[in-house]
């Protein structure tokens, strides 16, 4: 039977390939956790005849300019895919090295854009809704802005938006059947109805109605699906003399196409923070970071985020159904550390209008005899913007903002995944 449960919903992506072009679906490799109140949507462009003079005071038709497609998602229990997968298509550029039983990915920002459609890579990703409702499958969607957030006494996080061209894949059609106002079932033009059981295709129909004068629909009620290709749905006679050929429309769930079977779930533990190292003030030389201050027990929490700042747009000789190009204006990142306040290490570095480096790095448990799961942040230059004091509680705190710059060797970030996972966006 269908079920509304959100427990049901799943999210599938093309985590580890991106999509050759803009518009391009590419295969659905891996099914990835995500909140339960995390749901990818078409924004449809839609406008009504308001302010035309159209003979009448109120509106009297809508305009169909296409949709995009957006997602606002939320990781509550971060886990080192979930920073590959997400970091590589926000910031889009990876290497991948073997480590060990496992790999290495070193994800950077993106020199520039990647072809003349699109500015940072594209993936595909599918949803299912609950039970037997849908699956959807959208093309060509772009991570557009990316936090972290490593806080006391919690689990890592991650939450972002992603917006997407809004080309669409339904599993899920309306077919519209003639036949007689009093007949007793109907025979799909060529499919058949998913569903391995009786119950499973009755319940993968979901309505049929019929047109028995013109313009109004009346509910038809049906009770069995046959296994057949094309299916035949016995319904409850409209209650026609037999004399009139009418149209009934079915909305129903074919049997599934490929992109429907999704992929396996790759399991990994979640980060937690106690497994945070922090080091601010160090240098990095493109290998290693030295010298900073270690910060531990004094740490609320530090969090990150970057803003690709892109929009995907129609422009000509695409579809007017969904977007044909993605552009981003400038990426902008920022850093946010909240700490008890113990010393004036902040209030000096502002003093001094100081440039320094931050290193994190999140381990996890071992992978093989020697490597971890792991995830490595490292901003080569940065300064401090302000550090107003304020009372926490009884105890003084002190929040920190920090802007990232573009170091002239090194990039802005650099992040760094050890996983079992061979690759992403490639």
């Amino acid at each position: 039977m269908r079920s509304t449960r959100a427990t049901h919903n799943q999210i599938a992506v093309s985590a580890k390939h991106r999509e050759t072009a803009i518009n391009t679906e590419q295969t659905l490799d891996t099914l990835m956790p995500f909140s339960l109140n995390d749901i990818i949507n078409l924004a449809p462009r839609r406008e009504d005849d308001t302010n035309e003079a159209n003979g009448r005071e109120e509106a009297s038709r809508i305009y169909d300019r296409g949709a995009l497609a957006e997602w606002a998602f939320n990781v509550e229990k971060a886990q080192p895919q979930h920073f590959a997968f997400l970091m590589a298509y926000c910031l889009g550029s990876v290497t991948t090295a073997a480590l060990g039983d496992g790999y290495k990915h070193t994800i950077t920002p993106i020199e520039g854009g990647l072809d003349s459609s699109r500015d940072n890579p594209s993936f595909t990703a599918a949803q299912r809704l609950g039970k037997t409702i849908n699956k959807r499958r959208f093309a060509s969607m772009f991570i557009d802005s990316l936090k972290y957030k490593f806080a006391k006494d919690a689990w890592v996080t991650l939450s972002g938006t992603a917006k997407g061209t809004g080309k669409v894949t339904n599993d899920y059609e309306e077919e519209t059947v003639s036949a007689l106002d009093n007949v007793t079932s109907l025979t799909l033009a060529a499919k058949a109805v998913a569903g391995s059981s009786a119950d499973e295709r009755l319940a993968n129909v979901q309505a049929i109605k019929v047109e028995l004068a013109t313009g109004v629909w009346t509910d038809v009620v049906f009770s069995a699906v046959s296994s057949a290709t094309p299916a035949v749905i016995t319904i409850t006679s409209a209650g026609g003399a037999g004399s009139a050929t009418v149209n009934y429309k079915i909305l129903y769930r074919p049997t599934e196409a490929a992109w429907g079977s999704f992929p396996a779930q790759v399991v990994e533990d979640a980060l937690k923070v106690s497994q945070l190292t922090l080091n601010i003030g160090g240098t990095w030389d493109g290998a290693a970071f030295s010298g900073g201050k270690s910060f531990g027990d004094v740490l609320k929490s530090i969090e990150g985020e970057i803003n690709d700042n892109g929009e995907c747009s129609f422009v000509p000789g695409t579809s007017g159904d969904y977007a044909g190009k993605h552009s981003r204006e400038a990426r902008s990142q920022k850093v946010t550390l909240e700490r008890e306040f113990y010393e004036n290490i902040f209030q000096q570095l502002i003093a001094d209008n100081s440039t320094f480096g931050i290193y994190m790095k999140a381990e996890g448990e071992l992978y093989d005899s020697t490597y971890k799961y792991q995830v490595e942040i490292i901003y080569p230059s940065v300064g401090v913007l302000q550090a107003p004091i304020s009372v926490d509680g009884k105890k003084l705190g002190e929040k920190v903002e920090i802007v990232v710059f573009e170091h002239a060797t090194y990039g802005s970030i650099i992040v760094t995944v050890q996983n079992l996972v061979d690759t992403y966006a490639a």
